[in-house]
Protein backbone atom coordinates (compact mmCIF):
# COMPACT_ATOMS: atom_id res chain seq x y z
CA UNK A 1 0.00 0.00 0.00
CA UNK A 2 1.30 3.58 -1.07
CA UNK A 3 2.16 5.99 2.22
CA UNK A 4 2.77 9.45 1.50
CA UNK A 5 5.81 10.98 3.41
CA UNK A 6 5.97 14.25 4.54
CA UNK A 7 8.27 16.61 6.10
CA UNK A 8 8.13 19.80 8.62
CA UNK A 9 9.24 23.10 6.81
CA UNK A 10 8.41 21.56 3.25
CA UNK A 11 5.56 21.31 1.42
CA UNK A 12 4.12 21.78 -2.31
CA UNK A 13 1.49 24.13 -3.66
CA UNK A 14 -0.40 21.01 -5.27
CA UNK A 15 -1.90 18.51 -3.02
CA UNK A 16 1.17 16.11 -3.63
CA UNK A 17 3.21 14.78 -0.74
CA UNK A 18 7.29 15.24 -0.54
CA UNK A 19 7.59 11.50 -1.35
CA UNK A 20 5.81 8.24 -1.72
CA UNK A 21 6.68 4.60 -0.44
CA UNK A 22 5.42 1.42 -1.42
CA UNK A 23 7.31 -1.61 0.29
CA UNK A 24 10.93 -0.46 0.04
CA UNK A 25 10.48 1.98 -3.16
CA UNK A 26 10.63 5.51 -2.44
CA UNK A 27 10.31 8.29 -4.88
CA UNK A 28 10.16 11.64 -4.39
CA UNK A 29 8.04 14.63 -6.04
CA UNK A 30 10.35 17.49 -7.06
CA UNK A 31 12.29 19.13 -4.06
CA UNK A 32 13.12 22.62 -4.53
CA UNK A 33 15.42 25.04 -3.00
CA UNK A 34 13.17 26.86 -0.26
CA UNK A 35 14.18 27.61 2.92
CA UNK A 36 13.08 24.89 5.22
CA UNK A 37 9.71 26.22 6.92
CA UNK A 38 9.16 28.65 3.84
CA UNK A 39 8.95 29.39 0.23
CA UNK A 40 11.55 31.69 0.24
CA UNK A 41 14.40 30.55 -2.06
CA UNK A 42 18.09 32.46 -1.44
CA UNK A 43 19.60 33.97 -4.58
CA UNK A 44 23.21 32.22 -4.07
CA UNK A 45 22.96 28.95 -5.41
CA UNK A 46 25.39 27.36 -2.36
CA UNK A 47 22.62 27.91 -0.72
CA UNK A 48 20.10 26.58 -2.56
CA UNK A 49 22.01 23.42 -2.39
CA UNK A 50 22.18 23.51 1.19
CA UNK A 51 18.23 23.70 1.49
CA UNK A 52 18.06 20.61 -1.37
CA UNK A 53 20.13 18.39 0.45
CA UNK A 54 18.13 19.09 3.87
CA UNK A 55 15.17 18.43 2.30
CA UNK A 56 16.60 14.77 0.93
CA UNK A 57 17.77 13.79 4.43
CA UNK A 58 14.61 14.58 5.86
CA UNK A 59 12.70 12.60 3.91
CA UNK A 60 15.29 9.90 4.01
CA UNK A 61 14.90 10.16 7.67
CA UNK A 62 11.05 10.17 7.76
CA UNK A 63 10.84 7.73 5.16
CA UNK A 64 13.14 5.12 7.96
CA UNK A 65 16.10 5.73 5.85
CA UNK A 66 19.54 7.09 5.45
CA UNK A 67 22.06 8.54 2.40
CA UNK A 68 23.21 4.88 1.37
CA UNK A 69 19.45 3.65 0.37
CA UNK A 70 19.52 6.30 -1.99
CA UNK A 71 19.61 4.50 -5.85
CA UNK A 72 19.66 7.50 -7.93
CA UNK A 73 19.60 11.38 -8.12
CA UNK A 74 18.51 13.52 -10.49
CA UNK A 75 19.03 17.03 -11.00
CA UNK A 76 17.28 19.68 -13.16
CA UNK A 77 19.62 22.84 -13.40
CA UNK A 78 18.86 26.62 -14.83
CA UNK A 79 22.37 25.96 -16.50
CA UNK A 80 24.34 22.72 -17.12
CA UNK A 81 27.80 25.13 -16.00
CA UNK A 82 25.81 24.63 -12.50
CA UNK A 83 26.84 20.96 -12.06
CA UNK A 84 30.16 20.95 -11.00
CA UNK A 85 28.66 22.64 -8.35
CA UNK A 86 26.65 19.77 -7.25
CA UNK A 87 29.99 17.77 -6.50
CA UNK A 88 30.69 19.14 -3.37
CA UNK A 89 27.51 18.52 -1.36
CA UNK A 90 27.54 15.36 -3.23
CA UNK A 91 30.68 14.25 -2.06
CA UNK A 92 30.73 15.13 1.51
CA UNK A 93 27.33 12.57 1.50
CA UNK A 94 29.31 9.98 -0.98
CA UNK A 95 32.93 10.08 -0.51
CA UNK A 96 33.52 6.55 -1.81
CA UNK A 97 34.04 6.29 -5.54
CA UNK A 98 32.05 2.90 -5.33
CA UNK A 99 28.89 3.60 -2.95
CA UNK A 100 27.58 6.05 -4.67
CA UNK A 101 24.05 6.29 -6.19
CA UNK A 102 23.65 7.10 -10.03
CA UNK A 103 22.94 10.44 -10.91
CA UNK A 104 22.16 12.39 -13.54
CA UNK A 105 21.77 16.71 -14.25
CA UNK A 106 19.17 17.63 -16.95
CA UNK A 107 18.89 21.55 -18.07
CA UNK A 108 15.02 22.72 -17.07
CA UNK A 109 13.64 26.15 -17.47
CA UNK A 110 13.74 27.61 -13.83
CA UNK A 111 11.07 30.30 -12.36
CA UNK A 112 12.24 32.81 -9.70
CA UNK A 113 15.43 32.70 -8.41
CA UNK A 114 15.38 29.27 -8.17
CA UNK A 115 18.79 27.79 -9.88
CA UNK A 116 18.27 23.88 -8.93
CA UNK A 117 15.95 21.29 -8.03
CA UNK A 118 16.00 17.42 -7.50
CA UNK A 119 14.33 14.60 -7.47
CA UNK A 120 15.37 10.80 -6.25
CA UNK A 121 14.78 7.21 -5.80
CA UNK A 122 15.70 4.90 -2.86
CA UNK A 123 15.47 1.29 -1.59
CA UNK A 124 14.64 1.05 1.83
CA UNK A 125 14.55 -2.18 3.46
CA UNK A 126 12.26 -3.21 6.43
Amino acid sequence: MQQSIEIEGFSHLNPIPAASRVGPLVETSIIGPFDPGSRNVPENLESQLDNIFHHVEAILTAAGGTWTDIVKMNFYVGDLALRAAINGPWLERFPQAEHRPARHTQVMEMSGPAQVTCVFTAYIAD
